[in-house]
């Protein structure tokens, strides 16, 4: 099975879905991630590449590709909503992870929008938070006890990004571990990834 997420800077597919796609690729799947900049609104945009690559090697992923965009100047138009479609249409992907539409970062909002008009022929496609999001609620679980961990190593890889969270003292690992950890209590177990899906499609059987 492909699976696909998507996100507008080094490290927001590692906050949002980080230890689900860790665990997708543990168990055999191939992962794929699709950065639209290098993020340099808040950094060297190289060093940030850098650290956005190491983070896809720790999580497993199968390829990185990047869109090419200037940071907080993501469009809407039609060439953003093809770039991703393309991907798809190469991947096939059977799973989808992007930011919830609900955000107060610009780039974060568009990439929700253009990636839910370029996914209208995918059967599972999965919003996920970041520490923008806003009134998030989500109602499907991934239990990430076993990749936490993992999770937590790829964010450090943003070396550069750990505490620019501008939440009092509070870097963006304690603010992982604590979403981890809430979203687990709301799932009954210890640590989970929330999602909001646009839409899920459950196998009855096999041939389905």
């Amino acid at each position: 099975m492909r699976i696909l997420a998507l996100g507008c800077h080094p490290d927001d597919i590692e906050f949002g879905c980080g230890g689900t796609l860790s665990k997708y690729a543990e168990a055999g799947h191939d992962v794929y991630m699709m950065v639209m900049t290098q993020g340099h609104a808040g950094g060297d945009d190289n060093l940030r590449k850098a650290e956005q690559e190491t983070a896809a090697g720790i999580i497993g992923c199968e390829q990185l590709f990047w869109g090419g965009y200037r940071d907080t100047e993501l469009p809407l138009n039609r060439e953003l909503i093809v770039s991703i479609e393309n991907v798809i249409d190469e991947f096939e992907p059977a799973f989808i992870f992007v930011h919830y539409g609900e955000d107060t970062h610009q780039d974060h909002r568009v990439l929700n929008r253009a990636t839910v008009t370029a996914t209208r022929y995918t059967r599972n496609v999965l919003f996920y938070e970041g520490p923008t999001t806003q009134n998030f609620t989500p109602t499907v679980f991934v239990a990430i006890n076993e990749t936490i961990d993992r999770k937590i190593e790829a964010l450090k890889a943003h070396a550069s990004q750990v505490k620019k969270t501008n939440i009092g003292d509070l870097n963006i690992i304690e603010l992982a571990e604590a979403a981890a950890l809430f979203r687990g209590t709301q799932a009954r177990i210890k640590h989970a990834e929330g999602f909001s899906p646009l839409r899920l499609f459950i196998n009855v059987s096999p041939g389905e």
